[in-house]
């Protein structure tokens, strides 16, 4: 699989955090940008900025407690730079989710350009389909566990 697109690898990069706090959105946001890897030209700073203006035009909950926390354009510098990070929330928020189901998992994605960020997003989406891999979501999967499960459900 092209590494631009493996969900898995991305996850790698971007790490997998358990019981991060937060009061809302943005406060999770705060927290995560400082926890997260980031490339020398990136700074915490700008990756909140960027994640808390997207969520303040639209929430980013797309139901069964999940979220896709993301830049309205693409904040990443090269396709090497690309990252997904999973930040299981130590208490679920309400995210006005379709559901109306509270989120306890974020799927923060750091992105180079559109083109890869809907192809990530797509899927994701797909992922999420899968009972299997909810399941998972759900029981606060580690990394390996959940990347095992993306490569053999993919």
């Amino acid at each position: 699989m092209n590494s631009e697109f493996d969900i898995a690898e991305l996850i790698h990069k971007g790490g997998v955090y358990d019981n991060v706090e937060g009061e809302t959105p943005e406060s999770v946001y705060e927290k995560i940008s400082t926890m997260i890897p980031l490339p020398q030209d990136m700074s915490a700073e700008a990756v909140y900025d960027a994640l808390a203006a997207r969520e303040r035009v639209l929430s980013t909950a797309v139901g069964n407690g999940i979220a896709l926390p993301h830049a309205r354009a693409p904040i990443m510098k090269s396709v090497d730079d690309q990252r997904i990070c999973i930040v299981y929330l130590k208490n679920p928020l309400d995210m006005k989710a379709p559901d109306e189901r509270k989120v306890f998992v974020m799927f923060v994605l750091l992105t180079f350009n559109s083109q890869s960020h809907l192809r990530i997003l797509s899927s994701l989406v797909t992922l999420f389909r899968k009972t299997q891999f909810r399941k998972l979501l759900e029981k606060h999967a580690g990394e390996a566990e959940l990347l095992n499960a993306i490569r053999e459900l993919d």
